[in-house]
C-alpha cells in the first residue's frame, strides 16, 4: 500500500526518515530517482539515514511505477520519496496508487517562485501539480507531519 509520495530535494534525511515514516506507519521507503539508482555513493549515504526497522529501496521512476503495478510492493506500507515535482508527476501519472503528493521541500532555482516556506516551483511545475490536483490526486504542502495540511491551490491563487 502506498501511504504517500513526498517531494523533497534532499530525499532522505532525519525528518523524512523518522518523523514522516513513523507518522505514516510506513515500513518501507522507496527512493524513486533516476540518478540515485546508479550512484553507489549516494545510495550508501542515504542508507545511513534510514530507520533500522525500515526497508529502503532505490529504483528509477519507471521501475518504481512497474514495481507498484506488479503488486510487489503490496506487502509493504510504502512511503515514496522523489527529488522533484516532475518525478512525482511521472509517478502519479504512471500508477493510480500514487494518489497523495506532499510538496515538502523544493530548492530555490532560476525561474522559480516561492509559494511556501522552502518551497520553490517553476511555471511548468505548477502546471504539472495543477494537472495532478485536477485529476483527483491530493496535492498538499506540508513540511512536517504535525503541520497543518495546506492545499496546493490555495498557495497559487
Amino acid at each position: 500500500m502506498i501511504k504517500m509520495t513526498r517531494i523533497d530535494y534532499r530525499l532522505l534525511h532525519g525528518q523524512v526518515a523518522f518523523a514522516w515514516t513513523k507518522n505514516l506507519s510506513a515500513n518501507a521507503i522507496l527512493i524513486a530517482n533516476d540518478d540515485v539508482v546508479n550512484d553507489s555513493f549516494r545510495k550508501r549515504t542515504l542508507n545511513l539515514a534510514k530507520p533500522n526497522d525500515t526497508k529502503l529501496i532505490f529504483k528509477s521512476v519507471d521501475d518504481s511505477i512497474q514495481a507498484i503495478k506488479s503488486g510487489v510492493t503490496d506487502k509493504y506500507s510504502v512511503f515514496i520519496v522523489v527529488e522533484n515535482v516532475h518525478d512525482a508527476y511521472r509517478m502519479a501519472k504512471g500508477t493510480s496508487e500514487v494518489d497523495k503528493v506532499n510538496l515538502g521541500l523544493s530548492a530555490k532555482r532560476e525561474n522559480t517562485t516561492n509559494i511556501a516556506k522552502a518551497v520553490y516551483v517553476s511555471d511548468s511545475e505548477i502546471s504539472e501539480l495543477k494537472e495532478l490536483a485536477d485529476s483527483g490526486v491530493e496535492v498538499l504542502v506540508k513540511q512536517a507531519p504535525n503541520d497543518s495540511n495546506v492545499d496546493f491551490y490555495s498557495l497559487i491563487n
